[in-house]
């Protein structure tokens, strides 16, 4: 390589140098800045989720303080304190409810699932469940109004359906609507989502009602319990 090559070559790289200094001093600060705002948002999601790791433990804290209280009204009275606010509301209410149940005041247990019930942010099935519940508790209530709480949760699809329509055939028996309790009954053993317990509970009623059992329900009632033969 030739003393003029060289040279060309040392003055290249000297003038890709300088541009890249002078590149570094134009927009480095953008570089410096992403990392100062990737280390701020790190920093700022731990701290998040240590005030959030804080606040769960505090409320579990204070359940189980609660729970360990004996007397059912004071018990009732702790729990209503506790603050019934994100992901924890869904149990913090559902075990309100039983404690205020407990307590002999059913109708605050019932105004305590129904919040729950109406809550848009809380998961349906909790949704579900304490609208489900409340209906339970108001049993002994205007029968068209405890009908009107169980019509929406006896709907095909819902998780509660079944449960809803065992429901419904017994308020259609207490209003001396035998054949439609007969029909929800006969459908309650139709469907392929039936529990044991439930059809246990059916199959008894529909007996005691002098009904026919759908012909697969009473397959399954007349079949014998399968027992493991043993050796002699």
């Amino acid at each position: 390589m030739s003393d003029s090559d060289s040279f060309i070559n040392e003055v290249s790289e000297e003038v890709r140098r300088d541009r890249l200094f002078a590149t570094m001093k134009k927009y480095g600060w953008i570089a410096i800045l992403a990392v100062v705002l990737l280390v701020a948002g790190a920093a700022w999601t731990e701290y998040r989720a240590a005030q959030t790791r804080a606040a769960a433990e505090a409320t579990g804290d204070a359940l189980l303080s609660a729970l360990a209280t004996n007397d059912p009204e004071a018990r009732a009275a702790a729990l209503e304190g506790l603050p019934q606010t994100g992901e924890s509301a869904a149990a913090g209410l559902l075990i309100t409810a039983a404690a205020q149940q407990e307590a002999g005041d059913t109708a605050a247990a019932t105004q305590t699932l129904d919040a729950l019930a109406a809550r848009a942010e809380v998961p349906a099935i909790y949704r579900d469940l304490a609208a489900f519940k409340a209906a339970m508790l108001d049993a002994g209530n205007d029968v068209a109004a405890r009908r009107a709480r169980l019509e929406p949760l006896a709907a095909p699809g819902q998780p509660f359906a079944l449960l809803a329509q065992e429901q419904l055939a017994l308020a259609d028996l207490a209003a001396d609507d035998r054949d439609s309790a007969v029909t929800r009954l006969t459908a309650i053993l139709n469907d392929a989502g039936v529990t044991q317990g439930l059809r246990d509970r059916v199959q008894t009623l529909m007996v005691a009602l002098g009904e026919t059992l759908p012909e697969a329900a009473a397959n399954d009632a007349a079949a014998p319990a399968d027992v493991t033969p043993t050796n002699p």
